[in-house]
């Protein structure tokens, strides 16, 4: 197995398994453990210094959030980004960011509107910086920023939830820079849109937001083919 790049970043408050579980995450997400690649537990405990047990309860983990697949007499390796995946997951996005916009238009408050800007603002810094993983943040905060302003908690919790599928089908689409503009231009129609109660519309730009994240990272998959 190729040896990651990925560091552990021990955190006093949290359990060892889950420090160690954060840390294969975030190597996936940021693709340092790589699509396909094996994740062999003597390697990863010898890497991270822990033992074999934080290693395999941190892959069951990852198991179930779908990011690492089980192969017969193979062991575990990290999941392929595949076009039912990604639609899978984005689909789910696409109808709770409808009903997400939907509510923010009757409910968003001017202080909202104007951390909303202050976000998409964030994110054009962001973009200037050229670090993905800042990018992808600057993003997440946009959105957040969306959610929070829906103040319904079951939706959030909903939209967070799915955050972490999400991530790794956003970052794929924040690396393609051929569509930072658009994805600026978006935001901006997006926050006009909602800061003047156009609910119809804000919908429509919102959806053909998530609708061209897929269109992109699904080009991206057939390219690797």
């Amino acid at each position: 197995m190729k040896e990651p790049n990925f560091e552990v970043s021990m955190n006093e408050y949290l359990p060892l398994r889950d420090v160690v579980f954060n840390t294969l995450r975030q190597a996936i997400l940021r693709g340092e453990l790589k699509p396909g690649e094996r994740l062999m537990e003597i390697q990863l405990a010898n890497k991270l210094g822990v033992s074999r047990t934080p290693i395999r309860e941190a892959i069951r983990k990852l198991e179930l959030e779908g990011l690492v697949l089980m192969i017969p007499r193979k062991g575990a390796e990290v999941a392929e980004i595949t076009e039912k995946s990604l639609r899978d997951v984005l689909e789910v996005r696409r109808a709770l960011e409808e009903l997400a916009v939907e509510l923010v238009c009757e409910k968003i408050t001017d202080e909202q509107i104007q951390d909303l800007k202050g976000a998409a603002e964030d994110f054009k810094a962001s973009l200037k910086e050229g670090d993905i993983t800042r990018i992808a943040e600057a993003d997440v905060k946009f959105h957040d920023v969306i959610y929070m302003a829906t103040d319904n908690q079951k939706l959030i919790q909903l939209l967070n939830n799915l955050r972490e599928q999400m991530y790794r089908y956003r970052v794929e689409y924040l690396k393609r820079s051929d569509f930072h503009q658009q994805l600026i231009d978006e935001h901006e129609e997006i926050i006009e849109t909602i800061e003047n109660g156009q609910k119809e519309r804000a919908v429509q730009v919102v959806c053909q937001h998530v609708d061209n994240q897929v269109e992109a990272v699904m080009d991206t998959i057939r390219t690797k083919k």
